[in-house]
């Protein structure tokens, strides 16, 4: 079982990037999928979450309106489209799945109650002019 993160980089504030979160080994359209940022001195935050049907998402007040989740389940991939970015984004995203919420109400629930059993390896985002 496998999440796999990409896509970070440097940019410049009021530009974007397109992180993948990639699912091998199990039925990845079975669960929903969100993303988390951990910024250096910071706490990690739940940033975004996508729910198994792609149907129901959830974004964090500090990102809604500028970031877009979507999934594709014919390839098992959970996208985070990210734009107008700022220098406050500029963390390590990490995707995430507790292997169990189909919907991302329950996923939050299991975010808040560190319940997330699969991690993928952070990609680093920097914004900076």
């Amino acid at each position: 079982l496998q999440l796999q993160a990409s896509g970070g980089g440097l940019v410049q504030p009021g530009g974007s990037l397109r992180l993948s979160c990639a699912a091998s080994g199990f039925t990845a359209d079975n669960y929903a999928i969100g993303w988390f940022r951990q910024a250096p001195g910071k706490e990690r935050e739940v940033v975004s979450c996508i729910s198994a049907s792609g149907f129901g998402t959830y974004y964090a007040g500090s990102v809604e309106g500028r970031f877009t989740v979507s999934r594709y389940n014919h390839n098992y991939t959970v996208y985070l489209q990210m734009n107008s970015l700022k220098d406050e984004d500029t963390a390590v995203y990490s995707c995430a799945t507790d292997l169990s919420s189909g919907g991302c109400t329950n996923w939050k629930i299991a975010a808040r109650n560190s319940g997330m059993r699969l991690w993928g390896k952070g990609t680093q985002v920097t914004v900076s002019s």
